[in-house]
């Protein structure tokens, strides 16, 4: 980038982070999370109504945008490390059931029930597949985030929907592959190929698992004993979530933000000192730069006004399917995994939205030949609106709910 754009860089940052901030605060006094505040704020910044990056001060719109679409990455990249420093990996484990089963009955509905409605508006069968694939997604960032404002990301259901969203995003991730594989361009895909892709995901996970709960807190601890290298923890630790993030996607072919989460995972274990200062460093950072970047990044590139009217109907039926799909299918699995039904039902709410990796699998479908453009318009309706109404969804069933943390806390061993 130029000198003239990273200048206009700084001035589109400037209005975009005050922008979310004013509409995070606005939203805050009207009983709502941040986060739908900062969603909004993308949708009156975008071309919907202001078309901020195609004012007449920014020379280059299309690569304005593609770094800001980079520093969002890095803002949900972030905001997945942090929740995984808030939970510890024994408390997934306590949920094991209710993930397996919501996380199970979550991507496999949402495919199912796509398909008859999908094929009454004259698409094949195709299309249809993938548009379930799409629906099978779930942004666990923005119901953790809304929890974590609540103060409620520890309690039974929190930590359920995490580990829930673990078990959604590898089963969301290995239809995709799949589907692509068989049905994308030049199809082709064989068995053995489907195979790889799941051992590839299982290795990678048991890998980074084992890293993050046996390295890195050994790794901290070295470091905490050294006071002339303890002002280094912080960011050592924003090297091992970028370097978590990055494996998941090249090694594992999950998604980043996994590979981030389970980073902040390992490093709960570590001394309370250590990671009080990592905590605060990475949310500062995040929260007062990069997450609100990457919520108002999601507006930013949606125009509501270019939807035909005639894909209204479609977007409004594949709206209700996704949002049923999920209530449904969630929490039809944490009832079987031993939830009750009022947990259950918290848990089918929270993983409605698709957010941005509804819309990675929507684009590799739009770049793959499995979804048309004119597709794509209801598609991409549907995920932005899972992903706005999801905050205030959360806060409305989450009204009652005691604040305090479901498990006992304890501390944890630290490594020698």
């Amino acid at each position: 980038m130029e000198s003239g754009g990273v200048i206009e860089l700084f001035l589109a940052l400037g209005v975009i982070i005050a922008a979310a901030q004013l509409a995070g605060a606005a939203a805050r006094r009207l009983g709502q999370p941040r986060v739908f505040g900062e969603l909004l704020a993308g949708v009156i910044l975008g071309p919907t109504i202001l078309n901020m990056l195609h004012w007449g001060t920014f020379s280059d719109p299309e690569g304005l945008y593609h770094t800001i679409h980079e520093l969002a990455e890095l803002g949900v990249l972030f905001l997945m490390f942090s929740v995984g420093l808030e939970v510890h990996l024994h408390e997934l484990l306590s949920v094991g059931k209710v993930a397996l089963g919501a996380g199970f009955m979550g991507a496999v509905l949402p495919v199912a029930m796509a398909i008859p409605v999908m094929l009454p508006f004259g698409y094949d069968m195709n299309a249809a597949i993938f548009v379930g694939v799409v629906l099978a997604a779930t942004s666990v960032s923005i119901s953790a985030q809304t929890l974590l404002e609540l103060g409620l990301l520890s309690t039974k259901e929190g930590i359920g929907l995490l580990a829930a969203a673990v078990v959604d995003d590898v089963l969301a991730i290995l239809l995709l592959s799949i589907v692509i594989a068989l049905l994308g361009s030049g199809g082709g895909g064989s068995a053995g190929d489907i195979a790889w892709i799941l051992v590839r995901m299982l290795l990678y996970l048991t890998g980074a698992l084992a890293v993050a709960w046996f390295v890195l807190p050994r790794v901290f601890a070295w470091l905490d004993r050294r006071a002339e290298l303890t002002a280094g923890a912080a960011a050592l630790a924003i090297v091992m979530a970028l370097i978590f993030g990055w494996s998941a996607e090249a090694l594992g072919g999950v998604a980043t933000i996994t590979g981030s989460f389970i980073a902040g995972l390992g490093l709960s274990r570590t001394a309370e000192r250590t990671k009080i200062e990592i905590s605060e460093t990475v949310r500062h950072l995040s929260y007062a730069f990069f997450v609100p970047i990457f919520f108002v990044s999601v507006g930013l590139q949606t125009d509501l006004t270019a939807i035909e009217a005639r894909l209204l109907p479609l977007a409004l039926v594949l709206l209700l399917a996704a949002v049923l799909s999920k209530i449904v299918g969630c929490g039809i699995g944490a009832y079987i995994g031993g939830f009750d039904r009022g947990e259950s039902f918290r848990i089918g709410v929270c993983m409605i939205s698709r957010g941005e990796v509804g819309l990675i699998i929507a684009s590799l479908g739009l770049r793959s030949g499995l979804l048309s453009d004119e597709l794509f318009q209801p598609v991409f309706l549907v995920i932005l609106l899972t992903t706005v109404l999801t905050p205030p969804f959360v806060r409305y069933v989450f009204r009652n709910v005691d604040t305090e943390p479901a498990y006992a806390t304890r501390v944890e061993p630290q490594p020698e």
